[in-house]
């Protein structure tokens, strides 16, 4: 594989090992058990300490001079650990929703203002859907992106459109903030987004949000199919199905919570 030729950056190693020491450590290190422990030069740790702080995955105490773990690096694990739990969650969900309508099931996160597609399940002897995991998902011409923001408050899609505009795919792609608006509406009325040909001419979406335990958009999940698979009057009956396919995942999410599994 091309990948095994390609040299690993040294600093990216070092920053990295730093990082493992001070995570796994109770009370943190200081620069000298730092530098001492990993062997490198005193001017590569001192470096790389620093922009480790500056960025927020590390933090100096001030009482001790130890390096500790920094909000950012919590957040980044903390989001690891949240996406690892909703993909366990997710996948006998998405399974029983493949087997029953015979269309791929995706499931889609919002972070940063992206929604990201993190689980999918495609059934046998059909046509792949051009989706992969790690894909980011356009908000305003997916059925997962509207369901996840539909939510949202008025200003909060505000800055969203002002952030990540709306690209234009085709002559159906929701283009104008207005035209967004009033389809968050019809979706929080029925209770189910729709992509109908907005994203790809021949694909038809539909997809709902997760609710976790404390009453938020955790996630959204979906079934895509062509045209001929989802007709404009099968919609509701997904939209249904989703729903309750949406409910079971909330429950799982909610056992999760309460029990305090990770």
């Amino acid at each position: 594989m091309s990948s095994l030729k390609t040299p690993s950056v040294p600093a990216l190693e070092r920053g990295l090992a730093i990082l493992e020491i001070v995570a796994k450590s109770r009370n943190g290190y200081t620069f000298s058990q730092l530098a001492e422990r990993l062997e490198f030069p005193k001017s590569s740790v001192h470096a790389l300490l620093v922009t480790l702080e500056r960025l927020g995955y590390l933090q100096q105490m001030e009482s001790t001079g130890r390096y500790v773990t920094g909000l950012n690096l919590v957040r980044i694990a903390t989001a690891a650990s949240h996406g690892i739990t909703l993909r366990q969650k997710a996948g006998p969900v998405l399974c029983d929703l493949t087997q029953r309508t015979g269309l791929t099931a995706h499931m889609a996160i919002l972070e940063h203002n992206e929604a990201i597609l993190v689980a999918k399940v495609e059934p046998s002897g059909t046509i792949p859907v051009a989706t992969w995991l790690g894909k980011r998902i356009d908000y305003h011409c997916t059925s997962m992106g509207k369901a996840l923001i539909a939510w949202l408050a008025e200003d909060e899609v505000r800055q969203l459109v002002k952030e990540r505009r709306m690209l234009r795919h085709n002559e159906n792609t929701i283009c104008t903030l207005e035209r967004l608006k009033a389809e968050l509406l019809r979706t929080r009325k029925v209770g189910y987004a729709v992509d109908d040909e907005e994203e790809e001419i021949g694909i038809r979406c539909v997809g709902v949000p997760v609710i976790d335990g404390s009453g938020e958009v955790a996630a959204a999940i979906s079934v895509s199919g062509t045209v001929q698979q989802i007709r404009p009057e099968d919609m509701p009956r997904l939209g249904t199905l989703l729903q309750g396919a949406a409910h079971d995942m909330s429950q799982r999410l909610s056992a999760t919570t309460h029990t305090g599994v990770r």
